[in-house]
Parts: C-alpha cells; structure tokens; sequence
C-alpha cells in the first residue's frame, strides 16, 4: 500500500519538472586553482624550453634498450565439437558389510567409502594382528602410507556401560 502511494507522489508532473531542468541555465563551474592554469605557463618561457629540450643523456640510454617480441604459437583447432574422452578413473566394487543398502557400490581406487573406513578401523580395533596396515592397504588398493595415517589418527567409538554402583562413585 505504502509503495502505490509512494509511486504516485514520485510520478506526479514528472514531466512538466524534466522539462523545467533541461531548460535551466546551465552552472557555471567552479573556479579552478591557480596552480592548475596553463596560461600561466605560457609567461614562462624557461618553463616550456625545459619541457621541449631532449635530454641526450636519457636519449642513449632508450636507444640502448632492445625489445625482443615473439607472438604465441597458433592453436589449430580442427575437429570441431568433438571433445576426447578424459581419462577415466579405475573403480572397484566396494567391500559391502552390514550398511550395504547405505553404501555406495563403485568407488575410485586410491578411496575408501565411509562404510568401509568404519568397517577396516573395526576390524583393525577388533583383530590387529590379522588385519595389519599392509593387509589392509592390499585389500582396499589404498597406499600404505594413507592406511598408516588412518589408523594412528582415526580410532572408532567404543560404548562403556558402568554398572549401578560405580556409577554414583563416579
């Protein structure tokens, strides 16, 4: 409501006031420093004689310089639209545990999926003299380096239930 009525007042007679804008005299503009004119330059004759004079000193050193220029090698463009194929990254199935309906089926060699993460940081937790880093690197195609890096830093939950009594001295 506000806006419609704004609109009209903002509107009214926007014409008749262009108008009377475009027909005003135009400003003069201000005055400008002294410093800032040119005439003054010219009662300066020392002035513009030292603007025109070439050095010859800076004039060696120009001629001095070499510019070399080289133009980029052209690009030929033939086949038109026609884009290659990129390289295409290598998956594997994923090793599905008891989540497989959650997890993803395919990924890229090199990565784990989070099921399987959870899955090998279990099984390391659980087994650590079966599933060791190197067994585990093999099993998943990761690096070993990267497998190493995920079990020292990454270790899973583990739930403690304290039994009654303990449980108020603590």
């Amino acid at each position: 409501m506000g806006g419609r009525l704004a609109r009209v007042f903002r509107t009214f007679n926007v014409e008749s006031r262009a108008h009377r804008e475009i027909s005003k005299e135009k400003p003069t503009p201000a005055p400008r420093h002294p410093a800032s004119r040119l005439d003054e330059l010219a009662g300066h004759p020392e002035i513009q004689e030292e603007i025109y004079r070439k050095d010859d000193r800076l004039l060696t050193l120009l001629k001095d310089v070499y510019v070399e220029s080289r133009d980029p090698p052209v690009r030929v463009k033939d086949g038109g639209g026609e884009h290659l194929p990129c390289k295409q990254e290598e998956k594997r199935l994923t090793k599905l545990g008891h989540l497989g309906e959650l997890d993803v089926k395919k990924v890229p060699k090199g990565k784990i999926s989070i099921v399987e993460a959870l899955t090998l940081l279990n099984n390391h937790k659980l087994h650590p003299q079966i599933w060791t880093a190197e067994k585990i690197a093999v099993e998943y195609s990761l690096e070993l380096k990267d497998v190493n890096s995920l079990l020292e830093f990454f270790i899973p939950f583990t739930v403690q239930e304290f039994p009654k009594e303990t449980k108020k001295a603590i």
